[in-house]
């Protein structure tokens, strides 16, 4: 296959943290990124060219590019975090060498996968087996394996009911997935009574509406019925807040995303005391870092094993080519339910 010497890509237009939060809503793609020409990279070492088939968008993707993510910008890189594709070239490392030719699910790092070619380290992709679509693939590792991973602490705690935040985000409904199979009890919490018939659909025991005047009181005798012990929660915020403070003793909160940028409050700090309370955070990749190479391999075979007999699915709201992505991507985004992904 030719390679050709440039690209088009979605180009981050700012360098490091943004000065001032922007809240979680991609309102406009001009301040944060630029369709634009760029050379293609050449692959060295461990790394591999991938021609993206698709990218997804995640959450963590639109705090990247407003600046309000863990790791700082860099002005003139391609922006994305995942997506599915082939590789085309490699560096002269034997373990870059071994995905020649193969179709991988890829995370990036420096360079990003809103672009008609991404490079990565070899390390960060994923052989697909037959089976999964292109649709799953490219969302197969920052949600899939974000949700084995936190299920397994859900597990461990051995309580059958836990508490989800953003109920209906295609991560929570992964996880009610897995968790309905095991005989578990999710308590999604949404913000839309619309969401609730979807969410006992996919496994939901109960299903709540922050919204809805009875919230406090359906959320008490919810946890008085269930007694979760595992707060698994994207949002923060007021809400989250009181979630906590409604749970029993040894609750553990597990904070994994910022949705909501108000000030979080804990309601009754003495709960860390004497009820034995928790905070604590989750990061895919301080988990990919720090986990054995059997339970990652499982979880990575887990996950396409899902997908490719239909437990798993991944909700599509639009797939918006490359040249389009600056006047669609916000729009579609708004939309709730699903995931939106750039086809370059």
């Amino acid at each position: 296959m030719a390679i050709p010497s440039d690209m088009n890509a979605l180009l981050v237009t700012n360098d490091g943290y943004a000065a001032t939060p922007s809240g979680t809503v991609l309102e406009a793609m001009e301040p944060y990124v630029a369709f634009d020409r760029i050379a293609v990279p050449q692959p060295k070492g461990s790394q591999v060219l991938i021609k993206v088939g698709l990218a997804a968008i995640n959450p963590s993707d639109v705090m990247f590019i407003k600046g309000q993510y863990g790791q700082p910008r860099v002005k003139g890189r391609p922006a994305g975090f995942e997506g599915v594709g082939t590789v085309v070239a490699t560096g002269e490392d034997p373990a870059a060498q071994q995905m020649a030719g193969k179709r991988v699910a890829f995370a990036t790092g420096s360079w990003g996968s809103w672009a008609n070619y991404a490079m990565t380290d070899a390390a960060a992709c994923i052989p697909l087996i037959d089976g999964v679509r292109d649709e799953d693939g490219a969302a197969l590792i920052v949600n899939p394996l974000t949700a084995l991973a936190m299920f397994d602490i859900v597990r461990e705690e051995g309580q059958k009911g836990f508490v989800l935040t953003a109920g209906a985000s295609q991560l929570s409904k992964l996880i009610m997935g897995v968790a309905a199979d095991e005989g578990f009890r999710p308590i999604a919490i949404v913000r839309r009574d619309e969401q609730i018939p979807l969410l006992k659909e996919a496994g939901a025991a109960h299903v709540l509406n922050a919204t809805a005047a009875d919230f406090r009181a359906a959320l008490a005798a919810v946890m008085k019925e269930e007694q979760p012990r595992i707060f698994l929660d994207a949002v923060t915020g007021p809400l989250a807040g009181a979630i906590f403070d409604a749970m029993p003793k040894r609750a553990r909160w597990i904070v994994y995303g910022r949705l909501n940028p108000e000030t979080t409050p804990i309601p009754q700090p003495g709960q860390l005391i004497f009820m034995q309370k928790r905070i604590e955070g989750f990061w895919l990749t301080e988990w990919m870092r720090h986990t054995a190479p059997e339970r990652k391999m499982q979880a990575v075979m887990q996950a396409q094993r899902r997908f490719s007999d239909g437990r798993w699915a991944t909700n599509v709201t639009a797939v918006v080519p490359l040249a389009e992505a600056m006047e669609r991507v916000p729009a579609e985004l708004a939309k709730p339910n699903g995931k939106v992904f750039i086809r370059p």
